[in-house]
């Protein structure tokens, strides 16, 4: 079947393409003349080189180790081999190490090599598009970190760059899906300008990870994290394991530049080193860091740009003739077409031939007035369009309003507002004109924090009351009655301890939730100082703190109209006000569970370091798994240590794990905040110590109700303002907390102790 015009100028332009590729590697990876151009069996092209003055810069100086077989190629003083150049792309192809760690069917660490580490001088940095992070394994955790340049400067900025997460579960069969999203394999974007990389491995598991525990443990012994080039990894169960056991490298992509000066500055440099026929391209360095540019060649043109002469004219017209009609006729930089008789170059470009008819004498005489008269109709029919239009383009507006209303059951919800009388008078419907107009329309100035459920922005309503507004990320994925069911019984909160929900906005496609704001932080920046807090929270402070937060998830478990789940309790989401009274936010992961319910299966979702471990491997949500989380919290104040921190020792990473061992060899005092040792009430200190112990057991049912631990600090809170709560009174403090014991040892709950308990409730 013959092709037509278009179809064979399609194929003749794809044949010079395809030449121009196969033809480009060859034209562009050059070595300066009398320079030694090849390592083993890799080209080593200018500016790079091997020898004095074979390269351009010292930075781009290659040693060639002729030990191994091939020869290998490292940049000077790396070690990492490099195994290919793109001159072109700035970018060159180096062989990364796989982090592994193995267990045998008992559970014991039989391999651990469970780190990996890149350290990248200037100019190379870590390709983000050309890469991606993987994690392969069951129930593990793949982390990596970085560093990048900040602010232009040689300081250093660190970067927490992410992690992915890898499950096995019964829900899977017997065996594992071949794709990598999330069952056994996971992968996860990197951030651009990543100079100095570390990889870790971590498992969910430890002390659980024999084949006795989970069958999938003895199947697959091994986890794997490392970073490759995308395209150059793809899981299959039954053979990516083996491979990467045998194989403990992969490619991976780094960017290069020639780093200290913006294109505009380089070219008055008389020692520019863009040569003929080449373009400047600036390098945009992703956190900061010096300016910087590669060479191109111009369009049109191939060859290496960084050498005199090299980047040469491509003879389009050479092999074959891309013109489908007419004759090709080649000039530097490009290539046009000379139509035969009967035809002219089309307007848009001198590439392509078209018909040509001659316009009559007549129609030259009236085109004038025909054009005249259609650009007057014209004018009038656009001005009726432009009406018309934004007509249209209101209504679709409205309509799309009315559409999302109704979508996040906003009709529901003012039937059920309107319901519950005047318990509900507080609670108010905001337009998405008067929250956009409250947040200078989500201006990053008003921005209060990030987190993984959404933005929350500082708003000003037309009464000049300051409340905090949350925009959430992703689309409400559950059903529009749940929805509704949550505001309300979020709306029914009414506690000192929880910041108040004061309304929504439901015209936007996912809904807007507006909060009382409270001015004065969060309780990790506190604890840690990270905005200049001032000095540390005092030991009586800390206590309060506890208290009130534990009563807040008491009564959201126990005094609410439906029980709720908070599901993400970490210091990030304690707010603090002028006072320092405690307020409770952030019910983005919260989950409502029915009366006649006890635990739901869920998503997994949460915060590493305060995420429950039964909750983790089970997907069994139960109010256990907050009393978990505020275990967490509870060490936090005790020991002013992160959650989790992988700047720690290994042993010391996971704050929980190692707060618990500390406690059982005897080391307690070693780890505790030297600050509020100092300020006696060692008691009280082992007490609550030993209630935070006993909130993060494994198994949910070992650990006490919220309603047990509220009352616990409480007890404290009164002994610590009591002169018998102070460590010279330890018989009177002893009695106090074998009576607590003994009440609840028989079936007394939180109220009926608090009564029968001597001095009060200590308010």
């Amino acid at each position: 079947m013959a092709l037509r015009g278009d179809g064979r100028m399609l194929v003749m332009q794809v044949m010079i393409l395809m030449r121009l590729v196969v033809n480009a590697t060859a034209a562009t990876a050059q070595a300066r003349p009398n320079c030694q151009d090849k390592c083993g069996n890799l080209t080593i092209p200018y500016p790079f080189g091997m020898g004095e003055g074979c390269y351009l810069r010292p930075e781009f100086n290659i040693t060639c180790d002729q030990s191994t077989q091939p020869p290998s190629a490292h940049w000077t003083g790396g070690t990492h081999r490099i195994t290919n150049f793109s001159v072109a792309d700035g970018e060159l192809q180096i062989m990364l190490d796989v982090a592994m760690d193995c267990y045998d069917d008992s559970g014991e660490e039989t391999a651990d090599s469970s780190s990996t580490s890149l350290q990248l001088p200037p100019p190379y940095s870590m390709s983000h598009t050309q890469n991606n992070f993987t994690t392969v394994g069951c129930d593990t955790i793949g982390i990596f970190l970085g560093e990048r340049s900040g602010d232009g400067g040689p300081k250093k900025e660190k970067v927490k760059v992410g992690n992915s997460v890898t499950l096995c579960d019964d829900i899977l069969g017997d065996a594992l899906p071949d794709s990598c999203a999330g069952f056994g394999c996971s992968q996860a974007s990197i951030p651009g300008g990543l100079r100095n990389i570390s990889t870790f491995l971590l498992s969910l598991t430890v002390g659980n990870r024999s084949g006795i525990y989970n069958p999938w443990y003895a199947k697959y012994p091994c986890s794997y994290a490392f970073i490759v080039e995308q395209g150059n990894f793809s899981f299959n169960p039954n053979t990516t394991f083996q491979e990467l056991n045998n194989s403990r490298q992969l490619p991976a992509v780094l960017n290069w530049a020639v780093e200290g000066e913006s294109c505009d500055a380089a070219q008055q440099n008389p020692n520019f080193p863009c040569k003929e026929n080449t373009k400047c391209v600036e390098r945009t360095t992703i956190g900061g860091g010096p300016p910087a540019y590669i060479c191109q060649c111009s369009s049109g043109y191939l060859g290496n740009p960084y050498l005199p002469d090299s980047c040469q004219d491509i003879d389009e017209c050479k092999d074959s003739n891309p013109c489908s009609i007419g004759t090709c006729i080649n000039f530097s930089g490009d290539y046009s077409c000379k139509c035969p008789k009967g035809y002219k170059n089309d307007d848009k470009n001198q590439k392509s031939c078209i018909k040509h008819n001659p316009s009559n004498r007549w129609k030259i005489i009236l085109l004038p007035v025909i054009s005249l008269g259609v650009s007057a109709g014209l004018l009038v029919l656009l001005i009726g369009i432009s009406w018309i239009y934004w007509g249209m383009h209101r209504r679709r507006l409205m309509k799309l309003k009315e559409k999302y209303f109704k979508e996040n059951g906003g009709l529901l919800l003012q039937k059920q507002l309107a319901s519950q009388g005047s318990s509900m008078e507080t609670t108010k419907i905001f337009t998405a004109e008067e929250l956009e107009k409250a947040t200078n329309n989500y201006h990053e100035s008003r921005i209060l924090g990030e987190g993984g459920y959404g933005t929350v922005y500082k708003g000003i309503l037309p009464d000049n009351k300051v409340v905090a507004i949350k925009k959430s990320k992703i689309g409400v994925s559950t059903q529009k009655e749940q929805f509704v069911n949550e505001m309300i019984v979020l709306s029914q909160i009414n506690h000192r301890n929880v910041v108040r929900l004061l309304g929504c906005c439901l015209e936007t496609p996912v809904p807007l939730l507006v909060y009382e704001f409270i001015t004065n932080g969060t309780l990790f920046e506190h604890i840690h100082n990270t905005k200049g807090k001032g000095s540390p929270l005092s030991w009586e402070l800390r206590l309060k703190i506890a208290a009130e937060t534990a009563g807040a998830l008491a009564y959201l478990h126990s005094s609410t109209s439906m029980p709720i789940i908070h599901r993400d309790v970490k210091t990030t989401n304690i707010l603090l006000d002028g006072n320092y009274i405690t307020k409770v936010s952030d019910f983005g992961a919260s989950k409502l569970i029915p009366l006649d319910q006890t635990q739901l299966t869920t998503l997994v979702q949460g915060t590493l370091g305060y995420l429950d471990p039964e909750y983790f491997c089970s997907s069994q949500l139960t109010e256990k798994s907050d009393v978990y989380s505020f275990g967490v919290v509870l060490m936090e104040l005790l020991t002013r240590k992160v959650a989790l921190s992988f700047d720690r020792p290994e042993k010391e990473r996971n704050l929980a794990s190692f707060f618990v061992w500390s406690m059982e060899a005897d080391l307690l005092n070693q780890i505790l905040d030297d600050e509020i040792v100092k300020e006696g009430n060692i008691e009280t200190l082992k007490n609550m110590a030993d209630l935070a112990r006993r909130c993060v057991k494994l198994k949910g049912e070992d650990r006490p109700t919220m309603k047990e631990v509220a009352m616990e600090l409480e007890g404290m809170r009164i002994m610590a303002k009591h002169p018998w709560g102070k460590a010279d009174c330890p018989e009177e403090t002893e009695y106090l907390l074998v009576s607590a014991k003994s009440y609840r040892a028989n079936g007394y709950d939180s109220m009926q102790i608090q009564m029968l308990m001597p001095y009060g409730n200590g308010r």
